[in-house]
């Protein structure tokens, strides 16, 4: 039986008859630069009809009447065989159940196409809507159980009951359709409402971004997103704000360099750059040269600059060193309010070939790196995880350790995987020096715009801080700077 107030969930699935005059109604659905948005919601309100976008943006809805001669043993029977269940409201509140364990995802819209509550449940329970439902009028429910999906309409008078009549017994005539109109909703984007002259018909139709709405993507950021504050923020830090401190790490401990602004705030969320050394060199050096001379271009005191010690070793950078990083990171990111999407790393040299390594397999911590006179030989180096980083480059044409070649190759590993949806771009072919006048720093045009690729070149030879003839200043730091800034 059908108790009053709810109905069976699988009558507009399995009681469907074609009529002769039904419709089939399919189209597309892409944001503004034709990439394909999937789970959109795609309805038209006054038919009670939706569906979702697929994988492609892809969607169809069809015109599928409802017989009207069923009576309860049919519907019991019908229901039974797509695994039964039953959706309904009562004062407010809106209860599921099912006799199997698929996820259960319920939808509400308002009377205008807007969603009000997109949830996914398990097995049964409720949804109180007066959280959701603010004011009184007709609302339509979305509720899908494994492969079935119901649609219903219920109507809030103050007391939030509902109102369900027994499904329409009509097939939408072909001069039905004047006036009709599709809405496709989706958040982060403006609500679409396309009137249709025809049913019977493919549309291709584009969304908007919301203002003030933020692009998501399956991997990295948007550029100049919102930051991302780590599990630190709000906390105390308790150790030097500028000098060093012994970090325990698994392997032992290490000396880690830090410069945070004089007026921290914890509850800001600070980019974070990492400075590693050279062969020979030590983190109290890639301090006092300002990490690279980067720290005292931040007047506006936004970046908490680290420079960690390598192992002492000859080879000041190993395999274990990439664990140092993580285990480092995850302390930092747990003590201090640090932008998660707003990390960085640089180095000249060995620590240039270390910062390299870690943007081949931490690009899902990195937003970017800058690696001046590079390689990828004698260190190890990670697989390559396929994915794509931000990357500058910084090479002397007369450098006879990390030669232009080691540089190179470096580089082209990177643009294998920075063309958009991580394709190789490494075909396209840098400008360098030509040997007179100052610095030439190439930007690459056929990688993703998130990840862009920075080649900078000039005479000379194994040194991080190049400078332009007749400067008495390096031009690389502010290169640099704003290389990482741009994001």
């Amino acid at each position: 039986m059908i108790n009053k107030g709810f109905v069976s969930f699988g009558l507009a699935v399995a009681l469907a008859a074609t009529a002769a005059n039904a419709f089939i109604l399919t189209g597309s659905v892409s944001d503004s630069k034709g990439k394909a948005v999937k789970g959109a919601a795609v309805s038209l309100p006054s038919l009670n009809l939706s569906t979702e976008t697929d994988g492609v943006g892809s969607f169809t809805l069809r015109d599928t009447p409802i017989s009207a001669d069923y009576n309860d043993n049919k519907v019991q029977s019908l229901t039974a065989m797509i695994n039964p269940g039953f959706i309904g409201v009562n004062n407010g509140v809106l209860s599921f159940s099912q006799s199997g364990v698929n996820p259960v995802q319920v939808q509400i819209f308002d009377a205008v196409g807007v969603r009000i509550l997109n949830k996914t449940l398990q097995g049964a329970g409720s949804v109180d809507l007066r959280g959701f439902v603010k004011s009184e009028g007709t609302y339509f429910a979305r509720v899908k159980m494994g492969s079935a999906m119901q649609n219903l309409k219920f109507t809030a008078h103050g007391t939030y009951g509902s109102s369900f009549g027994n499904p329409e017994v009509k097939a939408l005539k072909k001069e039905d359709a004047a006036g009709a109109t599709l809405q496709v909703v989706m958040d982060g984007y403006d609500t679409l409402t396309v009137a249709l002259a025809n049913l019977d018909t493919n549309v291709a139709l584009t969304l908007e971004k919301a203002a003030g709405s933020e692009e998501t993507f399956d991997f990295g950021w948007a550029k100049g997103n919102a930051p991302v504050p780590t599990r630190g923020c709000g906390k105390t830090w308790n150790r030097v704000k500028s000098g060093s401190y012994d970090f325990q790490w698994s392997k032992g401990k290490r000396t880690i360099r830090i410069d945070i602004p004089d007026n921290y705030d914890n509850n800001k969320p600070y980019r974070l750059v990492f400075g590693m050394h050279c062969m020979g060199g030590w983190a109290g050096g890639v301090q006092q040269e300002g990490y690279y001379g980067m720290k005292p271009l931040d007047t506006e005191k936004t970046t908490i600059f680290v420079a960690p010690e390598g192992n002492g070793n000859q080879a000041p950078w190993a395999q274990d060193d990439y664990t140092l990083f993580d285990e480092l990171l995850a302390d930092l990111q747990s003590n201090l309010c640090i932008d998660s999407s707003r990390v960085f790393s640089s180095g000249f040299s060995y620590g240039s070939m270390f910062t390299n390594g870690l943007s081949r397999d931490h690009q899902h911590v990195l937003r970017g790196v800058a690696v001046y006179e590079t390689a990828e030989v004698n260190i190890y180096v990670p697989p390559h995880s396929g994915k794509s980083i931000a990357w500058m480059g910084v090479l002397g044409l007369q450098d006879n350790l990390c030669t232009p070649a080691f540089g190179r190759a470096a580089r082209n590993t990177v643009l294998k995987h920075n063309g958009p949806g991580f394709t190789d771009a490494s075909g396209e072919q840098a400008q360098e020096y030509s040997g007179s006048g100052p610095h030439l720093c190439y930007d690459y045009k056929t990688v993703d715009e998130r990840f862009p690729v920075k080649w900078c070149t000039q005479n000379g030879g194994h040194i991080w801080d190049h400078k332009d003839p007749g400067a008495t200043q390096s031009w690389v730091p502010k290169a640099t700077w704003d290389f990482f800034t741009q994001f």
